[in-house]
């Protein structure tokens, strides 16, 4: 991400305009940038919990701490809980102000302000699982039976389950340009060679919007359709996959995009992203071997921290049966 630092300036260029959103007018590029922050969500708490982890010096307590508060004292602490939710918001943030400063521009209300509704009902979503915990806070402490509590958890579901299928609905209708009646519910000028892609990936995406949906709620907030802790890095492997899928289809509906009336308007000030024409080329020969070359070694990156990982656990399984 850093070096060398000439060739990831423009990157880095790229980041601070999504961050300082709506400053600038954006372009495709840096809202496919901020959509990917939207799938950051869990390893920036992550990330979060690592700092405070080592700056709190809680990695020089002995194993004999007893409970996980006096362990980890700062992860119950007010402070810790609003930055948590200041992370679940900042992504959809930037992207609601992306789509304003777009409807601001172009002064189009379609796409523009449904996509800024979707970002918002999602940031609903975010909101409801902060201030469940207090509400449920001030049932305990006061001693009475919260009739209306069990009326929240069914209204936050509710929006739950309204903002993924607004999500789903609008990856596959306009980020992919598919769901047309006209063409077996997919689209014009597919580029991929099967339909079953297509049909697969509406499909599985349905599924993954939901586990999405999921890493936008607070840790502990107390939903009743939250994750166990030991799924987390279940789902973010799933959101990884799902923010992939989504990168091909995205990037393959641009191009039909840009594509349809190329040539035809003497202002258009771009090139067609490149795709396979069936004609062997130089340059795709010799870039053969390079890339295997980065499979194999992404694929040993993956089983060393496997193995790793396999390894700590055995240790920690033998030192915790020695205590017993």
């Amino acid at each position: 991400l850093i070096f060398p630092l000439k060739q990831r300036r423009p990157l880095w260029t790229a980041i601070m305009k999504v961050w300082t959103a709506p400053l600038f007018s954006p372009t495709f590029f840096e809202t496919y940038v901020a959509d990917v922050f939207t799938s950051l969500v869990k390893v920036l708490l992550d990330l979060l919990w690592t700092v405070c982890f080592i700056f709190s010096g809680d990695f020089l307590l002995p194993d004999q701490v007893d409970t996980a508060e006096d362990r980890h004292g700062w992860q119950h602490a007010k402070w810790y809980k609003n930055i948590e939710v200041i992370i679940c918001l900042f992504p959809l943030y930037i992207r609601l102000m992306q789509c304003l400063r777009k409807f601001y521009d172009s002064h189009e209300r379609v796409p523009h302000l449904p996509n800024a509704f979707k970002y918002t009902m999602s940031q609903v979503v975010t909101l409801f699982g902060k201030f469940y915990p207090v509400l449920r806070l001030s049932c305990s402490k006061n001693s009475v039976s919260c009739g209306h509590m069990s009326a929240f958890q069914v209204t936050w579901l509710e929006i739950f389950i309204f903002s993924s299928m607004y999500s789903w609905v609008w990856d596959v209708k306009m980020d992919w340009g598919l769901g047309k009646k006209d063409y077996n519910w997919l689209g014009p000028r597919l580029m991929f060679p099967s339909t079953l892609h297509y049909y697969g990936v509406i499909v599985a995406d349905l599924f993954l919007r939901f586990m999405w949906m999921q890493s936008l709620v607070p840790p502990s907030s107390g939903a009743h359709f939250e994750l166990p802790a030991y799924l987390t890095a279940v789902s973010m492997v799933l959101e990884l996959i799902r923010r992939t899928l989504w990168s091909f289809f995205r990037l393959e509906n641009e191009h039909r995009t840009r594509t349809q009336h190329y040539g035809e308007k003497d202002d258009i000030d771009f090139v067609p992203f490149h795709f396979t024409t069936g004609h062997n080329h130089k340059y795709q020969q010799n870039n053969k071997r390079s890339g295997r070359t980065v499979l194999v070694e992404v694929l040993a990156v993956g089983i060393s921290v496997l193995v790793l990982c396999s390894v700590v656990v055995i240790i920690a399984q033998k030192a915790s049966a020695q205590e017993f």
